[in-house]
């Protein structure tokens, strides 16, 4: 059974830090592209960042470069996305998202908001 699992959500002041995780479960996390995702309500979801299986490749969306980084463990099966010098239009419900064997498969979602 495949589980994609967030956590680290939380309520933080503009500027302040919060470090996403991602524990999956289910596959070879270590032959998976991860990605995370967004969705602010009344707009489309949005691609924050992807890394491949080694990390080799990394990308951002525009948005939040220079602030987030995104990062892997493949020997805890686990994917990171450190988000700092937080903006309130950050606030969303952030997703995981693995692609393994031309499958997408996602968390649960965990809620970011950032206000003072």
């Amino acid at each position: 059974q495949v589980q994609l699992v967030e956590s680290g959500g939380g309520l933080v002041q503009p500027g302040g830090s919060l470090r996403l995780s991602c524990a999956v479960s289910g596959f070879t996390f270590s032959s998976a592209i991860m990605r995370w995702y967004r969705t602010i309500p009344g707009k489309e979801r949005e691609l924050v960042a992807r890394i491949t299986s080694t990390g080799s490749s990394i990308i951002f969306a525009d948005s939040v470069k220079g602030r987030f980084t995104i990062s892997r463990d493949n020997t805890k099966n686990t994917v990171f996305l450190q988000m700092n010098s937080l903006k309130p239009e950050d606030t969303a419900v952030y997703y995981c998202n693995a692609y393994y064997s031309s499958i997408n498969y996602w968390g649960q979602g965990t809620q970011v908001t950032v206000s003072s």
